[in-house]
C-alpha cells in the first residue's frame, strides 16, 4: 500500500505531466510521527522536496544524462523544514515580541510583527503608540476586539493579522471554498516559444547545471525555493530592494545563491531587472499580487520579452477568492485555515496550538522548486513560456488531504546534529541543516557561500 509520501508525489507528478516511469527511480523511506504532531508534516516536507528533486533529475535525463535514483528520508526532510539555523552559535529569535496569537473578546487573532511596519501598523490599530506599548498594553487592548472584526479592519490597512478558525468554520468562507475547489498549484502555459536552448550535461553535472533563476522573493517560502534550484546546481541569483526588509533567516535560505541589489523604484533598476531577465529560464517572486505587474514584469510581460521563460508566484491565499489580494505569512495561514485549532484539539486541552515548523513556507518553497522544474522539462519537451502558482493556502489544503497521524503529538523533537553542517558565510559561522535529498550521482551541494544583499553586481 503506497505511503502518503508516495501517493502525494504520485499526484504531484500527474498534475505536472511528467513521465510516470521516472518514480520508479524514486525512494522515500521513514514516516510520521517525526515532529510532535497530529499532522503528516514529515511526509508534506519529504514528499515536495522528493518531487522537486526527482523532477529537476528528470530534466537532467531530457539533456542528456541517464537517470539516477533520488532517496529522501522523512526524519532529515523534517529536520531540513525545521528552518533551523545558528550564526556564531546563537540562534536568532524567530518572533518579534509582539507577534503571536491574541484573546479576544470571542476568540483568538494571531498577529505577525516581524516587520517593523506590520508590528507598528498593528499598534495603531490598537490605540496604542508603538514607541512605548507594551505586549500586556497590546493583551488589553485585543481583549475589546471581536476577532473577524480585528483581521478585517488589519486586511484594509494592508497589515497582517486573522481570526482563529476551525475547519469547519474555514470550509463555509468563501476563500476556503475557493482553494478547495484548486490543486495544489497549477502550472500553465501563457505563450508560444520555441525550447530554450540548455547545455547538454556530462554524467557528473548537477541536474539544473546551466539553467538560470531569478530569486525575487524574501519570506520565507519563496527564498526556500531558490535555495532548492541552487543546491540541484541552478545558478541562482537573490534580487533585494535596497528598501526592503529582510529577516534573519536569509542567511539560511542565502547559501547557493549570487545576492545583488537592484531598486525597482527606478528606472535603471528596471532596465538592469530586464537585462537579467534577458538571460534567465527562470523568474521567481513572491512580491504582493500585482506589485510587480506594476513595474512591467508580469508573466505575460515577462513571456513577451524572453520567450520560453518559466515564471512562478507565490501568494499566501492564491489568485482566486476574496482574499486573492491579502497578504499572509505560514503562522498566519495555519490560523486562519483552522489547523491551530485542530491541533490544541489533538492535544486534548483545546489550548491553540501552531505546528511544529512552518510547514507551509516549508513546503510551498519546495512545490516552487518543483513547479520549476517540471515547467523547464515541459518547456524542453514542447516549447513555451510557463506560468507555476503556488500559495501558502493551497500548500495547507493539500497538507490536510494528507490526514492526520494518530499519537503524533507523543512523538520526541528529534535531535538534528546528524543533519547540521558548518560553513563559513557573509554573515558569520553559519550552522543549517544540510540538504536532505540523496541524488545518486551528483549530490545537492551549495557552491556558493550565503553573502548579505548586495555582495554580487547584478550580472550573470
Amino acid at each position: 500500500m503506497p505511503t502518503p509520501s508516495q501517493e502525494s508525489v504520485a499526484s504531484l507528478w500527474q498534475l505536472a505531466g511528467l513521465p510516470r516511469q521516472a518514480l520508479e527511480w524514486l525512494d522515500l523511506p521513514g514516516a510520521d510521527p517525526v515532529f510532535p504532531s497530529s499532522f503528516a508534516v514529515a511526509a508534506a516536507g519529504q514528499s515536495a522536496i522528493a518531487a522537486a528533486a526527482l523532477a529537476a533529475c528528470e530534466l537532467g535525463h531530457a539533456r542528456g544524462t541517464a537517470r539516477q535514483r533520488v532517496s529522501v528520508p522523512a526524519e532529515h526532510a523534517a529536520a531540513e523544514c525545521s528552518g533551523w539555523f545558528a550564526l556564531d552559535g546563537t540562534t536568532p529569535e524567530t518572533w518579534d515580541a509582539f507577534s503571536g496569537l491574541y484573546r479576544c473578546a470571542d476568540g483568538h487573532v494571531r498577529v505577525h510583527a516581524n516587520f517593523r511596519h506590520h508590528r507598528d501598523g498593528a499598534l495603531r490599530l490598537l490605540g496604542l503608540p508603538p514607541e512605548t506599548a507594551t505586549r500586556e498594553d497590546a493583551e488589553r487592548a485585543m481583549a475589546g476586539w471581536r476577532a473577524i472584526d480585528f483581521e478585517t479592519a488589519a486586511a484594509e490597512r494592508g497589515l497582517v493579522a486573522t481570526a482563529l478558525r476551525t475547519f469547519a468554520q474555514w470550509d463555509a468562507t468563501p476563500q476556503g471554498q475557493a482553494i478547495a475547489a484548486q490543486p495544489p498549484m497549477a502550472i500553465e502555459r501563457i505563450g508560444d516559444a520555441p525550447p530554450l536552448p540548455l547545455p547538454a550535461l556530462d554524467g557528473s553535472q548537477r541536474p539544473l547545471s546551466g539553467v538560470r533563476a531569478l530569486d525575487l522573493t524574501r519570506v520565507l517560502a519563496g527564498p526556500v525555493a531558490g535555495r532548492a534550484l541552487a543546491g540541484l546546481g541552478a545558478d541562482a541569483m537573490l534580487v533585494n530592494g535596497p528598501h526592503l526588509p529582510n529577516i534573519d533567516a536569509i542567511a539560511d535560505t542565502s547559501r547557493g545563491k549570487r545576492s545583488t541589489l537592484i531598486d525597482l523604484r527606478t528606472a535603471d533598476g528596471q532596465d538592469t531587472l530586464c537585462r537579467l531577465v534577458d538571460g534567465a529560464h527562470v523568474f521567481s517572486q513572491g512580491y504582493r499580487p500585482g506589485g510587480l505587474a506594476a513595474r512591467g514584469f508580469s508573466p505575460k510581460a515577462l513571456a513577451q520579452r524572453r520567450p520560453g521563460i518559466v515564471c512562478v508566484s507565490l501568494t499566501a491565499y492564491g489568485r482566486q477568492g476574496p482574499w486573492a489580494h491579502r497578504r499572509g505569512f505560514d503562522s498566519l495561514v495555519q490560523t486562519a485555515m483552522g489547523f491551530n485549532h485542530a491541533e490544541g484539539e489533538a492535544a486534548g486541552n483545546g489550548t491553540p496550538r501552531a505546528l511544529p515548523m512552518q510547514i507551509l513556507d516549508q513546503a510551498s518553497g519546495w512545490l516552487m522548486a518543483f513547479g520549476a522544474a517540471a515547467a523547464l522539462w515541459r518547456q524542453q519537451h514542447e516549447g513555451g513560456s510557463w506560468h507555476v502558482q503556488v500559495s501558502l493556502a493551497q500548500t495547507g489544503h493539500w497538507l490536510r488531504g494528507m490526514g492526520r497521524v494518530a499519537g503524533g503529538l507523543q512523538a520526541t523533537r528529534p535531535s538534528l546534529a546528524p543533519f547540521v553542517e558548518r560553513s563559513a558565510s557573509g554573515f558569520g559561522q553559519l550552522d543549517a541543516v544540510r540538504p536532505s535529498a540523496r541524488l545518486e550521482r551528483t549530490p545537492v551541494r551549495y557552491d556558493r557561500r550565503s553573502e548579505p544583499p548586495g555582495s554580487a553586481p547584478a550580472s550573470w
